[in-house]
């Protein structure tokens, strides 16, 4: 009894022994194939192979391996390297309505018109002008303003530059995004510095309206991000003026009917600022609650501009009660 005990416990323990063993000659190999691969693919010559032992093995350690592995082992073999390309993506930036606009496949076109893009540079073409007709008025705080101004401007020319159809200003887009950003965060401060390089800014703006290209040039260096865009406050005030638009709008029926165009336009001008806000970088991006309200208000603000292209007054001033109590909330937890 103690003899078979003992055979069984041997026999065990030789299995064991080679489910040991196999794991590790497969796993050696599978180190030698990638590194194998690499070396072809990096050379473009025939992988190079490890030299066989000059000696046998003897019977004991040929013991320890598997006459045919495959033959033994049980299940699928994994597809390593689906493995890695899963694991590689799984940590990739999301389609821009999860995330998005970052990424070159999300549609603007579902948030925003040309038509309201255009209208919108040319809106805030007009402000930056009343704000620097005199130098007094700009450096007593019309720069304030030029820099809200030219933030709108800065987004709508980073829309255009990611814009997926074919749309007015986009072969100039990437360098006007980048002229008006930079100009935009220069305002923060009213000298004759600001002043002289807005008064550029609105040249180029004439240019392009007048179907010409902007004079300046913007030396970028680095990868564009959309926070560089504009400062979230600048942003953030230019929502507080299109919500202010949309609730007077939408005070009654005989308001809706006579400004729906520019409830149109305010609403496409918040869901963009909402869903640039949430792009890696902004401030707050990787707040989880921030991003809800943020997507929140760009969700009521759609459904508003849908309301509107349907004439349904009911439905557009439910989704204005959605859009303020999001603003409301996210005021309540943050600040600009």
């Amino acid at each position: 009894m103690r003899w078979q005990v003992w055979q069984r416990r041997k026999v065990w323990r030789l299995a064991a022994r080679r489910a040991l063993v196999a794991v590790v000659v497969i796993a050696c190999a599978w180190v030698a194939s990638g590194s194998g691969a690499r070396a072809e693919r990096n050379s473009g010559k025939a992988p190079r192979r490890s030299t066989p032992p000059s000696t046998p093995w003897d019977k004991g350690t040929l013991g320890n391996f598997f006459d045919d592995a495959f033959a033994t082992l049980k299940g699928q073999r994994p597809s390593f390297s689906t493995t890695r390309g899963v694991a590689a993506g799984a940590g990739a930036a999301q389609p821009a309505a999860a995330g998005s606009a970052g990424g070159g496949g999300f549609k603007w076109s579902t948030l925003i018109s040309e038509e309201t893009l255009t209208d919108e540079v040319k809106d805030m073409k007009a402000a930056v002008a009343g704000a620097a007709a005199r130098p007094a008025d700009f450096k007593g705080g019309g720069y304030d303003t030029a820099r809200e101004a030219f933030s709108a401007i800065a987004l709508a020319f980073g829309v255009i530059s990611a814009y997926d159809q074919d749309i007015r200003w986009k072969k100039d887009a990437v360098n006007a995004r980048d002229l008006f950003a930079r100009v935009g965060f220069n305002c923060k401060v009213g000298t004759d510095q600001s002043l002289a390089e807005t008064k550029l800014r609105l040249a180029d703006l004439e240019a392009m309206l007048d179907g010409g290209s902007p004079q300046g040039k913007a030396d970028r260096d680095e990868d564009f991000s959309w926070h560089q865009v504009a400062g979230r406050p600048a942003l953030m005030k230019r929502v507080g003026a299109a919500e202010t638009g949309i609730g007077v709008a939408i005070a009654s029926k005989g308001d809706f009917d006579r400004e729906l165009e520019r409830l149109i336009h305010d609403a496409e001008i918040v869901a963009v600022i909402g869903e640039a806000i949430q792009q890696p970088d902004f401030e707050y991006h990787d707040d989880d609650s921030y991003r809800g309200y943020a997507a929140t208000m760009r969700d009521a603000a759609v459904k508003i501009r849908d309301a509107c292209r349907k004439k349904d007054y009911e439905t557009a001033r439910a989704a204005a009660s959605e859009l303020k109590k999001s603003c409301d909330a996210c005021h309540g937890d943050y600040r600009s």
